[in-house]
């Protein structure tokens, strides 16, 4: 049966799915794909405490895997079911787009991965759906699926990217930078030890430090998001801490060394996440890109080569204003299948 991959989408994007909250999309999902001759599997994914989580964990959590029954694939089409908060209230449109929360990352991808299925399967390819929780936060949900691959030689993964196959995807290192000193009275400094003096000659230490550079895919980034440190300007701070983020090409090894070595006597360091770099293969007919962003696909090593494809821009996703174009949603449903094909047939 043709699906209409611009309808699925409005209904999806009316479905609340936030992070930590997304059973309503995966039962709408898994009650779709039934009905549609899949074979479905919920793959339960532990909630985390809910007073560590924004606005509560609560509810059941789980993947949705679909198959044909009996059926090994050759292909997984993979995307995310969760969103960032704030939902946006239901989908609304014009003429040309699709607007609200999850319009491009990731529900419309979700929506043109299922019609490109029933394509494919209509071609005679062995194909199956994985759509997962929490990439929006940890990973979650692929880190469990990573654990129940299901043969698969390929995965062709969906995060926005214009419609181009990404030749890379960045890594992501976070650290975390603690300084202690001794409070006292600012009139008297001698009798005090500045954390946030420490913690600011750490920072200027760092972000001196070259970054790695790739010709063809770019170079490194470091963002400094988060400073905390003091009670009052008459005090001499005895706390300050600063969270960092870079978004890596090449290996972190020598990233984190350096980083140990700029910080050493003034913050004690913690690398809260580390997400390695990849770098995939071009397709013949497919523009290309460079995805600044980190993905699943480093926690979903065991379903086969990687591929990241999909439509509506990264500029727009997370924001008030995300949306995706409709004439991009339903050509990137003939992209998915083009791109399929060509893998299983080589």
């Amino acid at each position: 049966m043709a699906i209409d991959p611009i309808q699925l989408t409005k209904q999806l994007v009316d479905i609340e799915s936030t992070t930590y909250h997304e059973a309503p999309a995966g039962e709408f999902l898994a009650e779709f794909l039934g009905k549609q001759g899949y074979a479905v599997e919920r793959q339960p994914v532990p909630q985390p405490d809910p007073s560590k989580t924004p606005n509560g964990a609560s509810g059941p959590r789980f993947n949705v895997y679909a198959v044909e029954q009996g059926i090994i694939p050759d292909v997984v089409l993979s995307t995310h079911m969760d969103t960032v908060p704030p939902f946006l209230g239901p989908c609304r449109e014009d003429a040309d787009f699709l607007y609200g929360r999850g319009t491009c990352d990731a529900k419309g991808i979700i929506a043109a991965q299922i019609a490109a299925a029933e394509k494919l399967r209509a071609a005679g390819v062995r194909v199956g759906l994985l759509f997962v929780v929490g990439e929006e936060r940890d990973s979650a949900g692929a880190k469990i699926a990573n654990e129940n691959p299901r043969g698969s030689r390929f995965l062709i993964n969906g995060e926005p990217t214009d419609n181009r196959l990404a030749v890379a995807s960045k890594g992501c290192l976070r650290v975390e930078l603690f300084a202690h000193g001794k409070m006292a009275h600012s009139a008297y400094p001698e009798l005090g030890e500045s954390a946030v003096d420490k913690l600011l000659a750490a920072l200027h230490d760092i972000q001196a430090l070259p970054l790695p550079v790739i010709e063809g895919i770019g170079d490194s980034t470091m963002n400094v998001g988060i400073i905390k440190g003091g009670v009052a300007p008459n005090v001499i701070a005895d706390k300050a801490e600063a969270h960092l983020l870079i978004r890596l090409v090449g290996p972190a090894d020598e990233t984190q060394a350096a980083i140990l070595k700029a910080a050493a006597g003034r913050c004690e360091v913690n690398f809260s996440l580390k997400l390695p770099f990849i770098q995939m293969r071009t397709v013949e007919g497919f523009e290309t890109m460079v995805a600044k962003f980190t993905t699943d696909i480093p926690s979903l090593t065991n379903w086969g080569e990687p591929f990241l494809l999909g439509p509506g821009s990264i500029h727009v996703a997370h924001t008030p204003d995300e949306k995706i174009s409709k004439k991009e949603l339903l050509d990137c449903v003939d992209l998915y299948v083009q791109l399929a094909t060509h893998l299983v047939s080589v």
